[in-house]
């Protein structure tokens, strides 16, 4: 039996979606990050770094968004979620998963959570490094706005991929900031598609989110 550990919105939506799209049977178990539940002793067990997700198969424990979405594509690959191995449309769906999440999630803590990245106390420190996370986010989401742009569909291209469950993760997050990644038109009309497919509004529900969703 396959458990994720999530906590709602958080990275753990990128393979919570991804196993509403694949259809297969899965349990959710809810980390309540209000109760620090992600730093207790057993869930550092699964995680020692005490981050959100965590995804069991049987007896494999992983943790890391593209580690978990590379296993449920390569363990459910009839559904066709990434290119065949070998491929050079493979290599691309390595490429942009990678970018995902080495540039664009790896910066989302430096805004979200700038003020643990500077002295204790330091606000205008803080600010700083939230404005710098906040242009460098920027520039990614100008990044996929232009390869919807390119592919006119999706940002592997034509078919619908497990890239396309992190890219909607990605720019939901930016949602308060100022240039939320919806008014883009291209990547409006994408995450508005996403939304619509009833694996996300699967998710929505069992998450308890409510719209606006991005």
């Amino acid at each position: 039996m396959i458990r994720l550990h999530y906590f709602p919105g958080n990275a753990s939506m990128t393979p919570h979606l991804l196993l509403r799209e694949l259809d297969v049977p899965f349990e959710l178990v809810k980390v309540d990050r209000a109760v620090n539940a992600q730093k207790s002793p057993d869930y550092l067990k699964l995680n020692p770094n005490g981050l959100i997700p965590v995804l069991e198969d049987g007896d494999l424990v992983l943790y890391e968004t593209p580690a978990i979405v590379l296993h449920l594509v390569d363990t459910h690959a009839d559904a066709g979620l990434a290119p065949p191995l070998g491929t050079p449309q493979r290599a691309e769906f390595y490429k942009w998963l990678m970018w995902l999440s080495s540039s664009m999630q790896a910066m989302a803590p430096h805004y979200f959570y700038s003020d643990r990245m500077v002295a204790p106390g330091n606000a205008a420190a803080a600010a700083e490094v939230k404005a710098a996370a906040e242009a460098k986010i920027a520039f990614g989401i100008d990044q996929i706005e232009a390869r919807l742009a390119a592919t006119g569909g999706w940002i592997g291209g034509a078919e619908f991929s497990a890239l396309d469950p992190y890219t909607f993760m990605l720019c939901r997050w930016t949602r308060g900031m100022q240039r939320p990644a919806r008014t883009l038109p291209h990547i409006g009309n994408f995450l508005a598609r996403i939304a619509d497919r009833p694996a996300a509004q699967a998710v929505f529900e069992a998450e308890g989110l409510t719209a606006p969703y991005y």
